[in-house]
C-alpha cells in the first residue's frame, strides 16, 4: 500500500474542525461532496477555537471572547466524549448532525441542539453532560495539537491534511469557500488542492472575503 492511499485504495484526507465554525462547516460539506466524485476517504478530527485562542482572549472583541469562553467548549467536548466512548466512526456523523442544527437550521450551539444532534445519530443524550466536563480535555487538546502541529499557529479552522508529492502529509488552513461546491466543481477544487500540495514550498493563496457562509 502506498503512502498516498488507504487499505481500500482511496486517497486519505485528515480534516480538523470545530463544529462552531461556519467556514469549517462549508469546507466539510465540500469534502463530503468530494467523496462522491473522487476516490477519497475523510478522517474527522476535533480542533478547538477555544484552545486556539485561549492565550489571546484579552485581545479579542467582547462578543467573540464571550463566544469562546461560554459556548465553544461544549460542542467539541461532546464530540470527543462520543469518540472516546463509541469510536472514531461516530465523529463524522455527529459533526454533520451538529452542524446541520447549528448552521443550516439556525439553532446555534445550544444544549437543546446538542441533545438533538446526539439523538439524530443514535447516540445517548447523556453525552451532552460532557459539555460542562473537562474529563476528556486531554484527548481534546491532543487532537487539536495534532492538527495545529501539521499546519502551524497562524491559522484557524478548518485544517485539512492531504498527501504531498512524496506521500508525506501537507496540511493547509481551508480551503475557505461559499457555498460548498458540488459535483464537478467540487472535484476541480479538490484536484487543485492536491496540485498545490504537490508543489514544494507552496504556502498560501488568499483574498478578502466579500461574502458570508451560504448554507444550502
Amino acid at each position: 500500500m502506498s503512502e498516498n492511499s488507504t487499505a481500500n485504495g482511496r486517497t486519505p484526507v485528515d480534516f480538523w474542525f470545530d463544529p462552531l465554525c461556519p467556514w469549517a462547516w462549508m469546507t466539510s460539506r465540500w469534502m463530503l461532496e468530494v467523496e462522491k466524485v473522487r476516490d477519497v476517504e475523510v478522517h474527522w478530527h476535533v480542533m478547538s477555537l477555544a484552545v486556539l485562542n485561549e492565550d489571546k482572549l484579552d485581545d479579542l472583541p467582547d462578543e467573540y471572547r464571550d463566544l469562546l469562553e461560554n459556548k465553544a467548549w461544549g460542542p467539541v467536548r461532546v464530540v470527543v466524549a462520543a469518540q472516546q466512548k463509541h469510536g472514531d466512526k461516530v465523529v463524522g456523523p455527529l459533526y454533520t448532525a451538529l452542524g446541520t442544527r447549528f448552521h443550516n437550521k439556525g439553532e446555534g450551539p445550544t444544549r437543546e441542539a446538542v441533545i438533538g444532534a446526539l439523538t439524530d445519530v443514535g447516540l445517548p443524550a447523556e453525552l451532552a453532560e460532557y459539555a460542562d466536563s473537562d474529563a476528556y480535555d486531554t484527548e481534546l487538546r491532543a487532537s487539536h495539537k495534532e492538527g495545529i502541529d501539521k499546519v502551524g499557529q497562524e491559522v484557524g479552522t478548518p485544517v485539512i491534511a492531504v498527501p504531498g508529492a512524496d506521500g508525506e502529509q501537507i496540511a493547509f488552513f481551508g480551503p475557505v469557500v461559499t457555498p460548498a461546491p458540488k459535483g464537478e466543481e467540487a472535484a476541480k477544487l479538490w484536484d487543485g488542492t492536491l496540485l498545490v500540495a504537490s508543489i514544494p514550498g507552496f504556502y498560501e493563496i488568499k483574498r478578502t472575503r466579500t461574502q458570508g457562509p451560504i448554507f444550502d
